[in-house]
């Protein structure tokens, strides 16, 4: 990619990012089917190559954009995006209820 090209879709990274943002905090609206395309053209820009530290930025400052990338890449990365403590969180969460449903299914 040329750096007019870089740059070219860094704006349009930064532009679905800040809407998903706007839609997640509640400064703007979108309908179910409005909010699946979005997230959906974030996904597809967000899957072309971008350096490193732009990437990092975008998804720094856009917390909705760099779920939607985690999400992306979670099968062979996990959360590594989200804080240690939260990723500690939910594992042991999702322990509990798998432990919980498995009793159940020996009772039944």
């Amino acid at each position: 990619m040329s750096p007019s090209e870089v740059r070219s879709h860094m704006h349009k990274v930064v532009a679905l990012a800040d809407l998903l943002q706007c839609v997640e905090t509640g400064a703007a609206t979108a309908t179910a089917s409005g909010y699946r395309l979005l997230v959906q053209r974030l996904q597809v820009a967000l899957g072309k190559d971008l350096p490193a530290d732009t990437l990092l930025a975008i998804l720094d400052r856009y917390p909705a954009a760099s779920e939607v990338y985690e999400n992306m890449h979670y099968e062979h990365s996990g959360l590594f995006r989200a804080p240690l403590e939260r990723s500690v969180s939910s594992e042991l969460i999702t322990t509990h209820i798998l432990r919980d449903v498995a009793r159940a299914a020996r009772k039944a």
